[in-house]
């Protein structure tokens, strides 16, 4: 029951992210950077980016005594989008432009690039527990 449990919620983790990155990519040409959501970053990060991070460690913890390869596998897609969620945005800042007062795009992402890592590291450690 944990084990399918578990799989749900990262199943959802992963389609939050997938749907994330789609509604970025629809608001890049956008002057106000809303995509289909009409959302801003902000709200966007808060309802569909927070639930992602959280939704796989969760989904770990829950199942950690059983074995799925699966699951780890799950675990580490959701860890590598987060991953390139965070690249992207750095990829996508204009580092030139910054001054004192304009937010930093490097230091908003290291925690999505540490919660990507530490997802990825869980998913590694599941398939291993599994084999």
């Amino acid at each position: 029951m944990a084990k399918s449990a578990a799989l749900a919620i990262t199943g959802i983790a992963i389609a939050l992210l997938v749907i994330y990155g789609a509604d970025v990519a629809a608001g890049v040409d956008n002057p106000d950077k809303e995509g289909f959501l009409a959302m801003d970053h902000k709200a966007r990060g808060y309802g569909l980016g927070g639930p992602a991070m959280v939704l796989p460690i969760i989904a770990y913890f829950i199942s950690r005594s059983d074995s799925s390869k699966g699951l780890g596998a799950m675990i580490i897609i959701a860890g590598i989008l987060i991953i390139i969620g965070g690249v992207t945005v750095i990829g996508m800042a204009d580092l030139s432009e910054m001054s004192e007062t304009t937010r930093n795009p490097i230091m908003e992402t290291v925690p999505l690039l540490v919660v990507g890592g530490i997802q990825i590291g869980l998913g590694a450690v599941k398939i291993k527990k599994s084999s």
